[in-house]
């Protein structure tokens, strides 16, 4: 799977979001637990590789909430969980 460079975090809106074949999001449930506490209390950011329909992305970025369905970013950027492929911190 090749993985481009990072993107910026207001770049994300210009793509499209879709599930990733082998989307591991119950896997990462935990990571991304730990990715809000770290954002909202040390404000430090993770590295999100997600699937868009041009291929997997990177943003540095800080997880403000999430959900069972959704991480949501500064500026009220939704990616569905279901399109993550790793977390980083």
């Amino acid at each position: 799977m090749m993985v481009t460079g990072l993107i910026a975090k207001e770049d994300i809106l210009n793509y499209k979001i879709v599930h990733a074949v082998d989307h591991q999001s119950e896997e990462l449930y935990e990571k991304l637990m730990n990715a809000v506490r770290l954002g909202n209390t040390f404000k430090a950011k993770v590295t999100i590789t997600f699937m868009t329909a041009d291929g997997p992305k990177k943003v540095e970025t800080t997880v403000w909430n999430a959900t069972k369905e959704y991480i949501e970013l500064k500026g009220g950027i939704l990616i569905a969980t279901k399109s993550l492929l790793s977390i980083e911190y």
